[in-house]
């Protein structure tokens, strides 16, 4: 065999790993419609959002669904809780809209703005008094975990740090004693 006849040969099993490859990345990273991930499809996705938004709605500054943090919610559910809290929250979120529908007779999505303030007060209340009240083995309420993640993926992600929280990108010297005043917002550095 001559130079130039493994040159070529080698050319095109090069050619062909890395479109084989570009070709298995493609048709494995190709998401599956309706489904977010796993355990979510996107009518699941489009509820956390808005249970996310009423936690912490538009304003002066940016609100959850700004943050995406229902994407973020899903995320963490699949990627970092154990299967007995996944249950447990994939569970709730349907006890979730089939108590929504018995208080107001239609679904969480459905309702209007004051109406899912006040069934997620309602249902505040519940987890607080669950909490209070658990065994120390008995898993959390769902509710919980959902506001938990909520404020978790609001104030970690970059348009709640910078908009709804004060940001310093580089910060200087470290003072402990700066005055605060009425209506500061928080530091997010």
């Amino acid at each position: 065999m001559n130079r130039r006849d493994a040159i070529s040969r080698v050319a095109w099993l090069l050619g062909g790993t890395i479109i084989g490859a570009e070709l298995f990345v493609d048709m494995a990273c190709t998401p599956r419609p309706g489904k977010v991930n796993d355990l979510f499809n996107t009518d699941q996705l489009a509820l956390l959002d808005e249970i996310a938004e009423t936690i912490l709605p538009r304003t002066s500054t940016p609100g959850a669904k700004d943050a995406k943090v229902g994407a973020f919610i899903t995320m963490m559910v699949e990627d970092c809780y154990n299967p007995e809290d996944q249950r447990v929250f994939m569970k709730g979120l349907s006890e979730l809209d089939d108590a929504c529908k018995k208080k107001h007779s239609k679904t969480f999505m459905e309702c209007d703005a004051k109406q899912r303030t006040e069934f997620l007060t309602h249902l505040d209340n519940e987890q607080k008094q669950y909490q209070k009240d658990k065994k120390e083995d008995a898993p959390n309420h769902y509710f919980t975990m959902m506001k938990q993640l909520t404020l978790l993926g609001y104030f970690t992600s970059e348009t709640g740090a910078t908009k709804a929280l004060r940001y310093v990108s580089i910060p200087g010297k470290y003072n402990g004693c700066v005055p605060y005043k009425k209506g500061d917002r928080a530091w997010a550095t």
